[in-house]
């Protein structure tokens, strides 16, 4: 199992290879978006975001959106440490804490913040995918490919599932 240090150095050396890959099909844009999905996959969304981690301790004054997630899912589980699903579970974790964090952010009499209100983050999405499918699938692939990168790393690409405990039949 790698260090913190040696995930962040694989992540930071990776990145801009692995947006070079994009550029043929996409040009500058594709180079600069699978470059900081990548970053932002390795280093802000990793999977050791189920541990008090250096990718914990990024997040700065929202370190605490991931002190749930922490609690709810053992280190290594299937769930965090799966590859698509794990990065899958990451982002969706992501985005109903941050919209948590946004309406409850309404209740209160501060100013209305400049970012729309979950319930259009779907049409906007759809609207982003029609627009530019192929960036956003670039972005996708960033962020799983530094996923893949952390498992491939810890020496684990596929998670271990929990045994089930056979019970032995006692002998009459």
């Amino acid at each position: 199992m790698a260090s913190g240090r040696a995930h962040d150095r694989a992540t930071l050396l990776l990145a801009l290879p692995f947006g070079l890959l994009w550029g043929p099909p996409l040009g500058a844009a594709g180079i600069l978006i699978a470059s900081l999905a990548f970053l932002f996959g390795g280093l802000w969304l990793s999977p050791d975001l189920d541990t008090l981690s250096r990718a914990t301790a990024r997040w700065g004054p929202l370190c605490p959106l991931w002190w749930p997630y922490r609690r709810l899912l053992r280190h290594r589980s299937p769930l965090s440490h799966s590859p698509l699903l794990g990065s899958a579970g990451r982002l969706a974790y992501l985005l109903a804490a941050l919209a948590l964090l946004r309406g409850l952010l309404e209740l209160t009499p501060v100013a209305p913040l400049p970012v729309p209100a979950p319930a259009a983050w779907p049409a906007l999405a759809s609207a982003l995918w029609r627009s530019h499918p192929w960036l956003v699938l670039c972005a996708l692939a960033g962020v799983e490919a530094s996923s893949w990168l952390h498992l491939l790393q810890d020496g684990d690409p596929l998670p271990r599932w929990p045994r089930r405990r056979l019970s032995r039949r006692r002998r009459r």
